[in-house]
């Protein structure tokens, strides 16, 4: 992942899975990390912010941001476009900040050609039925398009072998500490310590 000082961590999950609650108790817990905010096309949903929970352009724009080879990563999923922004992320990275991307399969798979030192997470429900009741509880979307979200995350599920690390959404709060756990076990890599602590090490190898 070249020289950067950040580790950039992808979280995925089916739809209904939980990723985003579990990323948004990760970011407010630990200090130096960020999450990426995508681009999209799709409408905004209630209570959602432009800059916040995305970028919110039209198609045309997007396509003139794919064109330019501004994103790291893009899919259309549910009829929208989605795409990471390969700025966003580099400069944060450069400047010591973790950044995590909230994204589906597709897109870590297309992460990983660029930063194959990428940790990726994948997060499942505990049973269907919850996967089901969680889509349900959000009460945005038609039943036809639940139905189509159901078959899509089955889908979607099949690809957890492609991921360093597994987290089932059972309990929120073990999730969320086990998230918090994988960030900070790979802060704490020798390979990143080298850097960090180089000066506590000579002094610790200096003969007295």
């Amino acid at each position: 992942m070249g020289d950067y000082k950040g580790n950039l961590f992808i979280v995925a999950a089916p739809s209904g899975g939980g990723k985003t609650s579990l990323v948004k108790r990760l970011v407010e817990t630990l200090e130096d990390i960020e999450v990426s905010i995508s681009h999209t096309t799709r409408a905004k949903r209630p209570g959602e912010q432009h800059g916040v929970d995305y970028f919110f352009i039209d198609e045309n724009e997007f396509i003139h941001m794919v064109d330019d080879c501004a994103f790291l990563e893009h899919a259309r999923v549910f009829n929208h476009l989605y795409g990471t922004s390969m700025k966003q992320i580099t400069e944060r990275l450069q400047k010591g900040i973790d950044v995590v991307l909230d994204i589906d399969w597709q897109g870590a798979e297309q992460i990983r050609r660029s930063f194959p030192d990428a940790v990726s997470i994948f997060i499942i429900p505990p049973s269907l039925d919850v996967l089901k009741e969680r889509l349900l509880n959000r009460r945005q979307d038609k039943d036809e398009v639940i139905s189509d979200r159901m078959k899509k995350a089955q889908d979607e599920l099949s690809h957890y072998p492609e991921f360093d690390y597994l987290i089932v959404n059972d309990n929120f709060e073990k999730a969320a500490m086990e998230l918090g756990a994988i960030v900070i076990a790979n802060r704490l890599r020798v390979e990143r310590q080298i850097n960090k602590q180089s000066k506590l090490l000579s002094f610790l190898l200096s003969s007295q």
